[in-house]
């Protein structure tokens, strides 16, 4: 098994045979400590390590998410263990992998060899031109093209692009649940900053009635600001409904029950350390290196590269034509390249600024922290109302959500970072 501890255990005593059999006996088997708490998923023993884990021959230590929860931490190994989709592709890839070329390519030469047989059997027989002939000489070549793709190595040379696609279309599927995770976890903040709001507004409604009831203010005045809080409410239902909507599709993703309910866990945050380490130019090299995008667009290049040779010695027309194929798959490989490297430079930018827009949301939360605390003293004092306290209280608490956005965008962008340099996926 990947996750076996590979410590090794002391040799058995030889003095005593009994005590060294129970012990054998009763190893690997260890008593479920009471009152644990009941968990979403626990990962098998003998399960294989996902595409992109590496394993070393220490165990790796997974601390499984609550029942009814899931965790970042978590997200990518629950998708690549329960995900249909991910695991019908990883059958394809273990399928390809598994490919024995050498058996393959001697059972197609006795193949060639049985066709060749009977086909020399059916001229003898003076009956080369008829259709079984015809249909066994079509077989033949056929299977002779079979043979000669593994020869030449063209055939897995297709596959391994083949595997390549494979996992990349694996990794668009971990990566997309990791935005969907991120996305509900911001939809989530903004449904805390509507649940302020709406108490805020319930507070000015309940202000505007008792200034109604004293002829401080008219009727019209009262219905206005009863609509806003009816908008607000409504706004917030279809905020509610989105959420549970997309709730459902990452439940469907990491292979969890089908509820709309579950609870997400904290967002990461991003080190000082890790954004130090990034480097655009070395990064995006890896990057260009990992990507399918620019394998693919190079393979298209190649095939017109091979087309162009094999047609050296057509008429003219053709010639030309295939010429100004290859010319057209440069450029098209080109372009992509470029566009490539654009979007990761912006990338890259965008990592920056939203590591400065926190530090600029962090200063402004100190700012009104400190407001805060001198209205709460001069509310001790009896200088102001407790909705005045309650107002200062909301803008605190906005400024700390606008700090608690800016760390989601910050992660969500330098997390995208990370795919591109490690997995070549630069999405945008």
């Amino acid at each position: 098994p990947v996750l076996a501890d590979q410590t090794p255990q002391p040799e058995p005593s030889a003095a005593d045979p009994a005590e060294t059999e129970q012990t054998q006996s009763a190893e690997g088997e260890t008593a479920p400590a009471e009152g644990t708490e009941e968990t979403e998923e626990a990962a098998p023993a003998d399960s294989p390590a996902g595409p992109d884990q590496e394993t070393t021959g220490e165990e790796l230590e997974i601390v499984p998410d609550p029942v009814g929860t899931v965790s970042f931490e978590n997200l990518e190994r629950r998708i690549r263990e329960h995900n249909l989709q991910l695991l019908a592709l990883e059958e394809n890839v273990a399928s390809l992998e598994g490919m024995d070329y050498e058996a393959m390519q001697e059972s197609l030469r006795k193949s060639l060899h049985d066709l060749a047989q009977i086909k020399w059997g059916l001229t003898k027989e003076q009956q080369g031109d008829s259709y079984a002939y015809a249909q066994l000489d079509q077989l033949y070549d056929s299977t002779r093209e079979q043979f000669d793709a593994i020869r030449d190595g063209e055939l897995q040379k297709d596959n391994a692009g083949v595997i390549r696609q494979l996992k990349n279309l694996q990794d668009q599927i971990v990566m997309s649940g990791e935005t969907l995770y991120m996305a509900i976890y911001a939809m989530e903040t903004q449904e805390t900053a509507l649940q302020r709001q709406l108490a805020a507004m319930n507070r000015t409604v309940e202000e505007m009635e008792l200034r109604y009831e004293l002829g401080q203010i008219s009727a019209l005045q009262l219905q206005q600001t009863k609509s806003g809080r009816t908008s607000l409410v409504s706004g917030l239902d279809t905020l509610q409904m989105n959420i549970r909507n997309y709730k459902l599709q990452l439940e469907m993703l990491i292979g969890a029950e089908l509820t709309g309910e579950i609870e997400l866990g904290a967002m990461p945050s991003v080190t000082d350390q890790e954004l130090e380490k990034m480097d655009e130019e070395a990064d995006l090299a890896a990057a260009k290196e990992q990507s399918y995008e620019i394998y693919a667009a190079e393979q298209t290049m190649k095939d017109a590269e091979d087309a162009y040779v094999e047609n050296m010695t057509a008429v003219l027309y053709i010639k030309d034509s295939v010429e100004r194929t290859l010319e057209a798959a440069k450029y098209t490989y080109n372009a992509s390249i470029q566009d490539y490297e654009l979007r990761f430079r912006v990338l890259y930018a965008q990592v920056q600024d939203y590591r400065q827009i926190l530090s600029a949301a962090q200063t402004a939360l100190a700012c009104e922290q400190a407001s805060y605390a001198a209205q709460e003293l001069k509310y001790q004092q009896g200088s102001i109302s407790e909705n005045t306290l309650l107002s200062a209280r909301d803008t605190l608490q906005e400024a700390e959500e606008t700090v608690e956005s800016a760390k989601n965008d910050l992660f969500s962008a330098y997390n995208s970072y990370c795919w591109a340099v490690e997995h070549g996926i630069l999405n945008g």
